[in-house]
C-alpha cells in the first residue's frame, strides 16, 4: 500500500520557509536506498542504466528493486515506470496544494505558470498511469504493439514534463522562490521518465 501524500498547509509561513518545507522531502531522495551488497540484480541495473541519459539517479532510484529485476529488462523498465509515476504523483500533489494555498501570494505570472504546471503534470501522471497499465500485460502477439504504445505515452509524459518547467523560463519569474523550488523538482521527475523511456526503448526490436 502507497503511503498517503503529504498536503502542505501553509498558514503565517512566508512563501520561502514553506517551499523549503514543502519540498525537502522529495528533493532528499527518499525511498532511494541502494543496496550494500552488490548482487546480480545490482550489476544488471548498473550496467543497463550505463545506456540512460542520468546513469548515477537511474542506479539509485532502482537498485531496491535489484531482487525483483534480477536480468529481467521488462521488469527493469516496469520498475523504472512505477518509480516515474509516484515521483509525479507526488510532484502533483504538491505543486496543486501549493497553488491552491498560496496562489494569492506570488505575482499573477508566477501563479500562471504554477497553473500550467498543474495541468501539465495531471496529464504526465495520466499518461505514466495507463503506460504502467500497459506494461503489465505484454504478452502475446501484439507485443510490440503494446511497447509502441507505452513509448508514445512515456514521451508524452516526458513532454508535458518539460512544458511544465519551460513555463518558469520567462523575464517576470526569475528569481521567484517557487521558480527555483517548482522546477528542480519537476526535472527531477523529467529525469526519471528520460531514463524510463530510455530503458522501455531497449525493450524494441532491433530493425
Amino acid at each position: 500500500m502507497e503511503e498517503p501524500l503529504m498536503t502542505c498547509r501553509p498558514t503565517k509561513l512566508s512563501l520561502s520557509l514553506f517551499l523549503l518545507l514543502c519540498f525537502l522531502p522529495l528533493f532528499s531522495g527518499a525511498g532511494f536506498h541502494p543496496s550494500p551488497v552488490a548482487s546480480a540484480g545490482d550489476r544488471f541495473i548498473q550496467e543497463k542504466c550505463n545506456t540512460t541519459e542520468f546513469p548515477h539517479l537511474c542506479v539509485a532510484s532502482l537498485s531496491t528493486f535489484a531482487p525483483a529485476i534480477g536480468d529481467s529488462m521488462t521488469m527493469m523498465a516496469h520498475a523504472a515506470l512505477n518509480v516515474s509515476l509516484k515521483s509525479a504523483r507526488s510532484t502533483s500533489a504538491m505543486i496543486a496544494g501549493l497553488s491552491a494555498s498560496s496562489g494569492d501570494r506570488m505575482s499573477p505570472r508566477v501563479a500562471g505558470a504554477v497553473r500550467d504546471c498543474v495541468e501539465n503534470l495531471a496529464d504526465s501522471v495520466d499518461s505514466l498511469r495507463l503506460s504502467l497499465m500497459e506494461m503489465g500485460s505484454l504478452q502475446g502477439r501484439s507485443i510490440w504493439m503494446k511497447i509502441d504504445d507505452i513509448q508514445t505515452w512515456v514521451s508524452a509524459a516526458l513532454t508535458e514534463e518539460n512544458t511544465c518547467v519551460e513555463g518558469f523560463d520567462d523575464d517576470g519569474v526569475d528569481g521567484s522562490p517557487v521558480k527555483a523550488a517548482v522546477s528542480a523538482q519537476v526535472l527531477s521527475v523529467a529525469q526519471l521518465t528520460s531514463n524510463a523511456l530510455a530503458l522501455i526503448n531497449d525493450l524494441s526490436p532491433v530493425p
